[in-house]
């Protein structure tokens, strides 16, 4: 396996340990002669969980093996098989990922260690509910394991940020398609209570929902929002060509303060109006329906050389106020959000960390600058806590190590299980470390 030294995408800076890329089971089980080992896909985490300080990164893209689709839509694919690769292969037959984060760009394995979850959550779940058998690489050997055969690692390894083992291969469910269109309905409410409310009253009927939420406005028009919510369009001769690859790019980084006060209340003014108050099943493509950043690569550059931080929570489906809470203080603090997304959530998975629960998730895109931003996410991780809400570890940078055990109460029962499969501790991360989210 050749060694290289690892630097991260984007604003992160080099150093995180050296990256191997090993190309069987054999070699995968060879790295745990490492003390200190943590595996990694494209790398599109906005924190530190496939990062190793000093230690040894392991990239799943050598499991790049895509395997036939039954005719029940199963299908068994490496690990490092990307969400983009997939859809590639799948369209053309009739078939498409079950489910999908924003982003395309995101391997299977990576998917699975966040237990990502996209805009159908209230209808499917997250990508755990889909997974049917993984193959996990750990120090103390190879298992296969599904929801039933060693039910302790499986689920421990869904949502458990690649703490228990490295996933070599995933068979999955795939749902069938007849086109590479959506059918959506947009609609315009005037202030965040007026989009909830529509969301409680309607999403049950749409397999997809998502709301842009403006968190700079003020008043009686606070958080007023856009509401998205479509199905696969049904057609006997549909077109099924997968998206168009990335045409588009940000060719340098701006100097900071490009994304300040100002310049985001004129977008997010400009973006509300443009929306239609009402409209009724239009058209979208596949692509830019559910992963219309990417087509713009680099798009985190707009953040410029500081960067950005993204926030994500989930509360129980009666704290609702804590969404008000949260964008009603951000809002009366102009602490600039470009992009502010809420979802509803259905049934959590069985995952010991898998983020989803049922209720409400609010995602937040902040560029680094505000002097009062640390101390407001601060103030949004109590909130949280009290609700009994949580934050997401795929997405976070800044969390204190004391409040994870509070929002994540099995937090001490996944820990039993890696234990059990890695009891020497070889397999950490710089954000297991940051966040102690392993046993001394």
């Amino acid at each position: 396996m050749a060694r290289t030294r690892l630097t991260g995408w984007g604003n992160t800076a080099p150093g995180f340990g050296d990256l191997v890329t090993p190309r069987s089971v054999s070699e995968l089980q060879e790295t745990f002669q490492s003390h200190g080992v943590i595996a990694r896909g494209l790398g599109r985490s906005y924190g530190d969980p496939a990062q190793l300080s000093g230690g040894l990164v392991v990239s799943n893209l050598g499991f790049d093996a895509v395997g036939p689709i039954a005719a029940d839509g199963v299908v068994t694919v490496g690990a490092g098989v990307s969400i983009d690769t997939l859809i590639r292969w799948a369209m053309p037959q009739g078939w498409f990922v079950p489910v999908t984060p924003g982003t395309r760009q995101v391997t299977i394995g990576g998917a699975i260690a966040a237990d990502v979850h996209g805009k159908n959550h209230h209808a499917v779940g997250s990508f755990a509910h889909h997974v049917l058998a993984m193959r996990i690489v750990t120090p103390t050997g190879t298992f296969d394991t599904s929801p039933t055969e060693r039910a302790d690692l499986f689920w421990a390894t869904c949502g458990g940020m690649g703490l228990t083992g490295i996933v070599s291969e995933a068979t999955i469910r795939l749902i069938p398609i007849s086109s590479n269109r959506v059918l959506v309905d947009t609609t315009k409410h005037a202030n965040l209570a007026e989009t909830m409310a529509a969301m409680v009253d309607g999403d049950d009927n749409y397999q997809y929902s998502v709301a842009w939420i403006d968190c700079m406005t003020t008043g009686k028009h606070m958080g007023r929002g856009i509401l998205t919510r479509g199905d696969h369009l049904v057609a006997t001769d549909g077109r099924l060509d997968p998206p168009s690859a990335t045409s588009l790019a940000i060719p340098v980084t701006p100097p900071s303060g490009l994304l300040n006060p100002l310049t985001i209340r004129l977008f997010n003014e400009a973006w509300f109006k443009k929306a239609p108050r009402r409209e009724i099943a239009r058209e979208h493509s596949i692509g830019s329906f559910f992963h219309p950043l990417d087509a713009l690569a680099n798009w985190n550059r707009l953040y410029g050389p500081k960067g950005f931080v993204q926030y994500q929570f989930a509360v129980p489906d009666d704290r609702g106020d804590i969404v008000e809470k949260a964008v009603s203080r951000l809002s009366s603090a102009g602490v600039p959000s470009f992009l502010a997304v809420l979802k509803r959530f259905g049934a959590g998975s069985s995952g010991h960390l898998s983020f989803p629960i049922a209720g409400w998730t609010l995602a937040l895109d902040m560029p680094v600058g505000p002097r009062e931003l640390p101390g407001i996410l601060d103030e949004l991780d109590e909130l949280v806590v009290t609700a009994g809400g949580r934050i997401y570890l795929a997405k976070d940078a800044r969390c204190r190590p004391e409040t994870v055990g509070l929002m994540y109460s099995r937090l001490s029962e996944f820990l039993d299980v890696k234990d059990v499969y890695d009891p020497e501790r070889r397999i950490t991360s710089d954000l297991a470390r940051r966040l102690h989210i392993e046993r001394n």
